[in-house]
């Protein structure tokens, strides 16, 4: 009765629990952390994707506008040498947030999670695609914009407020070259005509001045041969201590 009763719970636990789950729960503890950190390698890659590089999505005037500026990051010289050119080119992660300052103090959980703004769309093409090249002495910034179907406003056109966020990312950029970790005071745009949906167009971001902590830039936005003018407008930076946004004082 014993041995029959026994057969009988072995055969239920057989039909609750199969076989692959079975040996997955045979494992010791640390042999199921180990596959659990294979099959994320996302979450522990030691370098982030650059989403700055060509991909499928670029339309033809993108690469010609990116060839043109990358083509300026390396010259050679008489003697047959390489160096540095005058631009160089900026890459951009969708980054963790062990990648930027201050984010050694938030948790692993978010950090995981963070990502750049306008980076939070994973399909190529469909939103922001976008290059920066700086040109330090300059001071200059510029970037390569191709506005995807997702930042439609205006039927046919790009949103305003998307136009408003690629000014704010070039000239917080450019100031954060220039100052270190900087917060926007003040973003004053003027739209002068709107931009199609899918067209590729140039933003170029000026320095002014810079007193102190504050850093006045200027910044247009073009179609791809600067002969058109869609969007003018002028940002105030303040430079800052990250302590200060992690609630250090």
């Amino acid at each position: 009765m014993a041995r029959s009763l026994g057969r009988l719970l072995k055969g239920f636990r057989s039909l609750i629990s199969p076989p692959a789950m079975r040996t997955q729960l045979s494992y010791p503890t640390a042999c199921v952390s180990v596959r659990t950190m294979v099959a994320l390698p996302s979450l522990f890659s030691s370098k982030p994707r650059d989403f700055s590089l060509p991909n499928s999505s670029w339309g033809s005037e993108m690469m010609r506008l990116y060839e043109h500026y990358n083509s300026q990051c390396e010259v050679e010289t008489e003697g047959g040498e390489t160096q540095r050119g005058p631009w160089q080119r900026l890459p951009s992660y969708n980054r963790s947030l062990k990648y930027a300052t201050g984010g050694v103090y938030l948790s692993k959980v978010i950090q995981s999670k963070a990502r750049l703004f306008t980076r939070n769309i994973r399909e190529s093409g469909a939103a922001f695609e976008y290059v920066l090249f700086v040109n330090k002495e300059e001071q200059r910034c510029v970037c390569i914009f191709q506005a995807g179907h997702l930042l439609e406003g205006p039927p046919g056109h790009v949103h305003g407020g998307a136009i408003a966020t690629m000014i704010d990312t070039v000239t917080g950029t450019h100031a954060t070259i220039l100052s270190g970790p900087v917060m926007t005071a003040n973003l004053n745009v003027n739209y002068r005509s709107p931009i199609p949906l899918g067209s590729t167009v140039l933003i170029e971001s000026t320095l002014d001045t810079q007193e102190g902590r504050k850093i006045f830039i200027s910044c247009k936005v073009t179609s791809n041969n600067g002969s058109k003018l869609h969007t003018e407008a002028t940002a105030l930076f303040l430079s800052i201590n990250v302590s200060h946004l992690l609630g250090g004082g």
